[in-house]
Formats: C-alpha cells, structure tokens, sequence
C-alpha cells in the first residue's frame, strides 16, 4: 500500500463520525445513504435515512410503496429525481432481479440512478471490489495534495481524477480507503478553511506547500443561472376549497404538487395576473377577489435557477371541482417553496 493510503487510512480509523450505514455492509442501505447524500450534507440527509429505512426497512417495502409517500418522505431535499429514480430501481430490482442487487460495479452502474461513484461505493463496502469512489471531497483531496489545475468537471479532468484514484485505492481494502478519503473531504479538507495545521498530509501537500489552497480544485464555469418568475394562484371559495395540481411536465419538482401556476418572463403585477388567458381558463368570467400575499418577491435558489415566487390570494364565489381543503395539503408531497408559503399563510389567517 501507498503511503499516501496508508495515512489517510490511519487517520480514518482514528477520526471517523459513528454513522448509522458504516455498521453494515448490507447493499440496500449502503445504496440508500448514498443516494440521499448526493448534493446533501450528512448533517441534513441523517434524519431521512432514519426515516426511509423506519418507514421502508428492505427493498421490497420501498419498491411497493406510492410514489407519492416516496415524495412526501423525500419531501425538503431537492433534487426530486433521485427520489423517483430510486423508486423505479426499487422496483427493476424486486421485481427483474428478485430483490437482490448486483454484486459488482458492471452491473450496479446499469441501475437507474446510479453512476459511477455509487455504484463503486457500493461495489467496494459491500462487494470489497477495488473500484474507486470520485465525489466532490475526492475531487479536492486529490487536486490540493497532488497540485492538479484540470478543472474538475471536464472530460479530461473525469478521467484523470478516476485514474489517480484509482491507482491508489487499497486493493486489500478498499471499502475502508473510500470512505477514508471521502471522510476526509468531508471533515478536515474542507472547501472552505480545511483544517491544515492538524493534517497528517500537511508536509507532502502540493497545495500547502505553494499556498495554492484557495485555488483547487478548479471547476469550469458552464451553467448559467436562469432566472424564473412564478405566479402561484391560490383560488379558494368560501367553503374553503382550493385548487391544487400535480407538476406533470419534465422540469423541476415533477410529480410534486403546488397550487396553478403562471410563469411570467419578468415580475408581474395585479394587471398581468387580471388579464392573464390562464386565469380566465381556470374561472372564466367570474368575478374575483385578488390580493398579493407577499410584496417582495420569495428567492428560491436552485442549483442552476433563481425562482423569484409569488402567491397570489384569489377568492371566488362558486364551487370548485377537485377542489381541497387546507387540512388535506399535508398529504401531499410538495417543493419547500410551496409548504414554506402554506405555514406561513396559515399562521396568519
């Protein structure tokens, strides 16, 4: 084994966080913490995976479930496609392959929903296959000790940052050497002030010893943030029914709920939602009452949108089919953005 394996290996074995997935090598939880992780600090993603794995202890729970209590479980960490993915993998393995995962990284990197780095987590905790694992703390462990300036997200950069890595893996252990390194992003080579002076790498570190840690790992700048401007309708009559709908199409949030919405290219005002063809489609002619809950704008950052939102109350009298109650909203598995606006309207009315 390397040295530098040998040191980040010590350095785990002495300093790892008492984790609820490390005590088992079992794929489904193994898949499971990982899958929750993504995009997800451990600190926020704990409590779900208490309660995915109260609410859905094997597989096959999770495969039989709605996918609507999926959502609603999932509800609050973004990034909803891992929750519908996950679903469906749960169900292409209780029902294609009889509720057992795959035993290697060949074949788990197939799954829907996982790539190349959770696929070789689980390869390696649970299969003891020497595949090695490649996320964001990887990426700058290996950037800063080895001095690389290839941007981290370009195809050269994948390539050469899995190669390394892989040539340094522990082949006798390498379930312990990925998450040795991927505990030491996470917890001493941080972002933003690592904890240098307590490194056991501090000596042979390229970036500690140029003072270049500030600058890697480097990231290409590829995506623009968009900017989007969300009109929510909250229609509700005086038997208190509101209308209430599914996200269906392939953007954000689809499968979860919210109230009609009318997207604007810019910030709309009293006019815009009055005269607007949608409102008209919703109640026709009807009469209405509208106020504008919110004067400012809600920011609601997304990875690569900026959503300026606002809730528009629309009181009407007539009946409204598929109308629901306030009571039923927590049924529903919705974006932050809407429950935020629903426990904030609530407390006010």
């Amino acid at each position: 084994m390397n040295t530098f394996s040998n040191i980040l290996i010590t350095w785990y074995l002495h300093n790892k966080r008492d984790l609820p997935w490390r005590n088992t090598t079992d794929p489904y939880f193994i898949w499971l913490s990982e899958i929750i992780l993504q995009q997800t600090r451990v600190s926020q993603g704990l409590p779900y995976y208490y309660k995915f794995i109260e609410r859905f202890p094997t597989v096959y729970d999770l495969s039989n479930a709605d996918i609507d209590e999926v959502l609603k479980l999932w509800q609050g960490l973004g990034y909803y496609s891992r929750a519908r993915n996950m679903h469906f993998t749960a169900q292409f393995i209780t029902n294609e392959l009889h509720g057992k995962f795959p035993d290697n990284y060949a074949d788990l990197i197939k799954l829907k929903g996982i790539g190349d780095y959770t696929a070789s987590a689980i390869a390696s905790i649970c299969f003891n296959e020497a595949t090695a694992v490649v996320d964001g703390n990887v990426y700058r462990v290996l950037a800063r000790y080895f001095g690389i300036y290839t941007p981290t997200n370009s195809a050269k950069g994948i390539k050469d940052f899995k190669a390394l890595a892989q040539s340094l893996i522990d082949p006798d252990n390498p379930a312990t050497f990925n998450q040795a390194i991927m505990e030491f992003g996470a917890t001493l080579c941080k972002p933003a002030q690592p904890l240098c002076t307590v490194c056991p790498l501090h000596t042979s570190c390229a970036a500690s010893q140029e003072n270049s840690i500030h600058l890697l790992p480097v990231k290409e700048i590829k995506t623009k943030v968009k900017r989007r401007y969300f009109n929510y309708l909250i229609i509700q009559n005086q038997e208190e029914q509101l209308l209430f709908q599914q996200r269906t199409n392939k953007d954000i949030w689809q499968g979860l709920y919210e109230f009609p919405l009318m997207e604007t290219p810019h910030h709309a005002n009293h006019s815009t939602i009055i005269q607007s063809t949608y409102l008209k489609e919703l109640l026709g002619e009807n009469p209405i009452d509208i106020e504008l809950f919110n004067n400012t704008p809600i920011k609601h950052q997304l990875s690569h949108q900026t959503i300026f939102a606002k809730f528009w109350i629309i009181t009407v009298n007539l009946p409204l089919e598929n109308g629901i109650k306030w009571k039923s909203f927590y049924n529903f598995p919705v974006p932050i953005l809407i429950h935020n606006f629903i426990e904030k309207y609530k407390l006010q009315a």
